[in-house]
């Protein structure tokens, strides 16, 4: 059995998971990353681990993921199943995820920080921090597979079982030497099943409702949060694909490719964003056929297996919420890769991720440019 470092956010897929790798005999640390406002107080009044990172309190504070309440709830299911647990102030690493996803809004692209919240921090500082505490494994509590075919191979990243929970596309980006050091306990069950076993270990989490939103922007407002941390103007008009101003808007970060409502014109029949020119300032909008896109070029590509020298003909998938769809893919260079979609997709929006599967297998994916 292995000594096993758990992110714990507060919700009930990390809580199950905490009992579920204590009950197969692992030894767990429960970890809580906050990025918010710090307390000099600790959790639990005293240091962390040899090693570890300072410890926050738990104090109440706006409901969302990876906020004080949520270390509330976190710290009360690690009493419950008797396990150490530490709340460690992550703010500088989310300030750069919050950075990024700053800077992606205001260049026009749709960012998912999500993703690289997962491949800087949960698969990424989480290791940093397993390591100083002497731990051989790390877990989360996603939905998705990790299986072996044989030994010394590294592990197949699946989709999990549950299709309408599967996370597998967020965790395109774990570095292929890690996946043998992950854990995913819930990614074998579905969510009715953790839930019923939260409730029959008495956790309080065992009903909370999932987190809908980013974490650092617990209402929503994502154009609110970036004009708060950027002043700059991107104000401009709105047009049509034929170059007609039809109206004006505040700024390009309150639009993503594909969007219909709150475009602030009204025409007399749908209109979707189907472009955004950051220098121009200009939102472009068109009919849905305008939408659609057959191919697309992706940059920052990571593969969880050999890269195919050959074009390769597998799903893939353009959007965290978005069904697979048939495509040849070719490695380019530069870590960048070529998708020819089978089937026009509507919604392909520079800055979010395509994820390529074989069956359920992750095969690696990239940044859309």
């Amino acid at each position: 059995m292995a000594r096993v470092v758990l992110a714990m956010s507060g919700g009930v897929d990390s809580s199950v998971a905490a009992h579920l790798l204590r009950a197969a005999g692992h030894e767990v640390i429960g970890l809580f990353m906050r990025h918010g406002e710090s307390s000099p107080a600790t959790c639990d009044g005293g240091a962390g681990p040899a090693g570890s990172l300072p410890i926050i309190a738990s104090t109440p504070h706006k409901q969302g993921c990876c906020t004080a309440s949520d270390a509330a709830d976190a710290r009360r299911v690690a009493d419950r199943l008797d396990i150490p647990f530490y709340a460690v102030d992550f703010a500088d690493e989310f300030g750069r995820i919050m950075d990024y996803f700053v800077e992606q809004y205001t260049a026009g692209r749709t960012p998912n920080p999500c993703v690289v919240c997962n491949n800087w921090l949960k698969f990424g500082k989480l290791l940093d921090y397993a390591d100083s505490v002497g731990a051989e494994r790390i877990a989360t509590g996603h939905y998705a597979r990790l299986e072996t075919a044989a030994p010394g191979e590294s592990p197949a990243l699946l989709r999990g079982l549950d299709g309408g929970k599967d996370q597998s596309y967020v965790l395109f980006g774990i570095a292929r030497s890690v996946l043998s050091r992950v854990m995913l306990p819930v990614g074998g069950y579905r969510k009715p099943e953790i839930r019923r076993m939260a409730r029959e270990l008495g956790l309080r989490v065992a009903d909370k409702k999932d987190s809908q939103e980013i974490c650092f922007v617990p209402d929503g407002d994502y154009a609110r949060f970036v004009r708060r941390r950027s002043s700059d103007d991107r104000s401009g008009e709105i047009v049509t694909t034929d170059g007609v101003v039809v109206g004006h808007h505040e700024g390009i970060e309150s639009f993503t490719i594909g969007q219909r409502k709150g475009l602030g014109v009204a025409l007399g029949e749908p209109r979707y964003v189907v472009r955004l020119e950051p220098e121009a300032r200009r939102v472009v909008i068109g009919e849905r056929h305008e939408l659609l896109r057959d191919e697309l070029t992706a940059r920052q590509t990571n593969w969880l297996v050999d890269p195919p020298v050959a074009p390769l003909d597998c799903t893939v998938q353009i959007r965290y919420r978005s069904g697979p769809t048939p495509a040849t893919v070719t490695v380019l260079a530069d870590e960048r890769m070529h998708v020819a979609l089978r089937e026009p997709r509507a919604g392909v929006a520079p800055g979010q991720a395509v994820v390529c599967y074989n069956g359920d297998r992750v095969l690696g994916g990239g940044w859309i440019e």
